[in-house]
């Protein structure tokens, strides 16, 4: 609290994608499991990638989302969205230990269901933008690619060590943050089950969409576009057939800001990691190798 009784403004916030880091750990850390049989080796790296992070003196307010069902709102409005077919059972049963183990080590936790995670952590990025200096996203994900304002809200590649900033954002994908739904409506997103438009490649639908930023203020008529792209007439041709498909994708590739978020900051204020709770997770799971690992006990567990 500053002398007049005021909060101070808080410098960072950390937004975690506690699904990426999950599916991370799976793919990345041997098979294990815990006393009872259970398959544990993702929680453990998990834990493992959430106190590294925790270690790192600007990680002050922090919050983390996962899909905790597989499906969302969005399988509602179109049938070929991804599902969880697929999903290994030994991967897909670690979600809710993982949930666990987030709180256990003091961090808040948005287990999504009728939305995904992705839209919490903008949802969080939406509601918190005017209240701290900078927010980071600690996501790969390209769509997280459209919360992106400035250098004030950025993502963070953790894997990569790569910043992306709104000019960062125009270096990789061609246009501005805003015109990222716009921009795998047209080009498609494998990983979400979203087919795109045939024809509309990265090129072209960033050249266009860097002049008319989204796909209602593009022209059907390739005559009038101000831009010159291999194919235009075609592409009109495409886009005029199929505008209320690419309005649909474009709905599916929108990230929500109404999730159920936390609403005040200062419950995102990481004050250490709450002993006896995550003493007790690491007794549970077998994770006698992290039982020391936090660096900064909550002050009154």
């Amino acid at each position: 609290m500053t002398m007049n009784g005021e909060s101070e403004r808080v410098a960072r916030l950390h937004l975690v994608d506690a699904t990426f880091e999950l599916f991370r750990a799976y793919f990345a850390m041997p098979s294990e499991k815990s006393p009872d049989g259970t398959e544990v080796g993702a929680v453990r790296g998990l834990l493992s990638s959430m106190l590294a992070l925790l270690r790192e003196p600007d990680v002050t307010h922090i919050g983390a989302a996962t899909d905790h069902t597989i499906e969302s709102f969005r399988n509602d409005m179109f049938a070929g969205y991804k599902t969880g077919e697929g999903l290994e059972p030994e991967l897909w049963a670690q979600f809710p230990i993982a949930e666990e183990a987030l709180r256990c080590l003091g961090i808040v936790v948005w287990p999504m269901e009728e939305f995904e995670a992705d839209d919490a952590l903008a949802s969080a990025a939406h509601h918190f933008a005017d209240q701290v200096d900078e927010i980071i996203i600690l996501s790969p994900d390209k769509d997280m690619a459209q919360c992106v304002r400035g250098d004030r809200i950025v993502t963070f590649d953790r894997i990569r060590k790569k910043r992306y900033d709104e000019e960062a954002v125009i270096a990789k994908f061609g246009v501005r943050p805003g015109s990222i739904p716009d921009y795998l409506a047209l080009t498609g997103d494998t990983a979400d089950g979203i087919p795109g438009l045939a024809g509309w490649g990265a090129k072209s639908s960033a050249t266009v969409l860097y002049e008319y930023e989204s796909i209602e203020n593009i022209p059907n008529d390739a005559a009038e576009w101000n831009v010159k792209v291999r194919s235009a007439n075609r592409l009109a041709a495409t886009l005029q057939d199929q505008r209320e498909d690419a309005a649909l994708y474009k709905r599916l590739a929108t990230l929500r800001s109404d999730a159920n978020v936390t609403k005040r900051l200062e419950e995102l204020h990481w004050r250490g990691v709450p002993k006896k709770s995550y003493l007790a997770l690491c007794d549970r799971l077998g994770f006698a190798s992290l039982r020391d690992r936090p660096h900064h006990w909550a002050p009154t567990t």
